[in-house]
């Protein structure tokens, strides 16, 4: 089991008892359950409900929702075109992906594409919008403790994530039927962003492995979010807060007929961010576990290792 910490305790007298245990649990395994985070459960409902339709959806009317330039950061992208880093099996699952609605100058100075809509579904824009709003307020007080068990102020990250490239990813993991050929619903991975906050899945599946090696069932409750170090956070502190592999298994209930839904919200600062080392994590003497990048290089990398963008000849 993962630790399970109450969000009040950052707002009241907890505070620094709250900061110690989230860093601790961190640089241990990389992953906590949150509760008492103020995420609307009404809205949750509402979320739910717009992603199961908009995946019931015939194939051919989510395929036009596919737009091949924009990597699957943004709309939908089939079934089996994602893999893992080190993996060449796809992925069983579909996704949508919806990031930050921005004015339009805005958005394109930041270099952002714009985001779908869904003419069959015209719930699932709003619910997304209002759910990443939310979702990055939860997000942004999670920063905030971070920073400071890492001896930063506590709006260090708010420069970089408030207008950031946040992705809110809906996940179809589809009934599983005939040979998959060793492939899983999601191959063991890290996350490519600096935290991930997870929404409770419809079902079983999620394990991290811990640092013996041996993987660990997560099972948040369903008023819980599941909030993790992704890559970036952990080049940032040159390995001091741990991006931990995580995979989804193909459960006995995935033969039986059974879909699985989740509701990831990847949190992506601004592309300029550089990734550098941070001197507050580095010993004397020391030099940063990674080289420099900037959080969008960085990214465009990932995108070119998991499948979902070409490599540049």
């Amino acid at each position: 089991m993962i630790p399970v910490l109450s969000l009040k305790e950052f707002d009241g007298t907890s505070k620094s008892a709250f900061v110690e245990e989230l860093g601790t649990t961190y640089q241990q395994i990389g992953f906590v359950a949150i509760r008492d985070h103020g995420f609307p459960a009404e809205l949750a409902a509402e979320l739910h409900a717009a992603v199961a339709e908009f995946f019931t959806l015939p194939d051919e009317v989510k395929l036009r929702y596919h737009r091949a330039d924009l990597f699957g950061q943004r709309g939908y992208t089939g079934y089996g075109k994602e893999h893992a880093k080190n993996s060449t099996a796809g992925d069983l699952k579909e996704f949508w992906q919806q990031g930050p609605e921005l004015p339009g100058k805005e958005r394109s100075d930041l270099g952002y594409p714009a985001n779908l809509r869904v003419e069959e579904v015209p719930a699932l824009f709003e619910c997304s919008r209002r759910a990443h709003e939310e979702l990055l307020r939860i997000g942004r007080e999670m920063l905030s403790a971070i920073a400071l068990f890492l001896g930063l102020e506590p709006s260090y990250f708010d420069p970089f994530i408030l207008k950031g490239n946040s992705i809110l990813r809906p996940i179809h993991y589809p009934p599983i039927s005939g040979s998959v050929g060793g492939a899983v619903r999601s191959a063991e991975h890290e996350d490519i962003n600096l935290i991930t906050l997870l929404m409770g899945a419809s079902s079983a599946g999620l394990q991290v492995k811990d640092r013996k090696g041996d993987w660990i069932e997560v099972a948040a409750a369903h008023d819980e979010l599941v909030v993790n170090v992704g890559d970036m956070l952990q080049r940032l502190t040159s390995n001091k807060l741990r991006s931990t592999t995580h995979r989804v298994v193909n459960t006995a209930e995935a033969y039986e007929g059974v879909s699985r839904f989740s509701i990831p919200f990847f949190l992506h600062p601004v592309s300029a961010m550089p990734l550098n080392g941070l001197k507050e994590c580095i010993e004397e003497g020391q030099k940063p576990a990674y080289p420099d990048i900037t959080a969008g290089d960085y990214l465009d990398q990932r995108l070119v290792e998991i499948g979902l963008k070409p490599a540049r000849s």
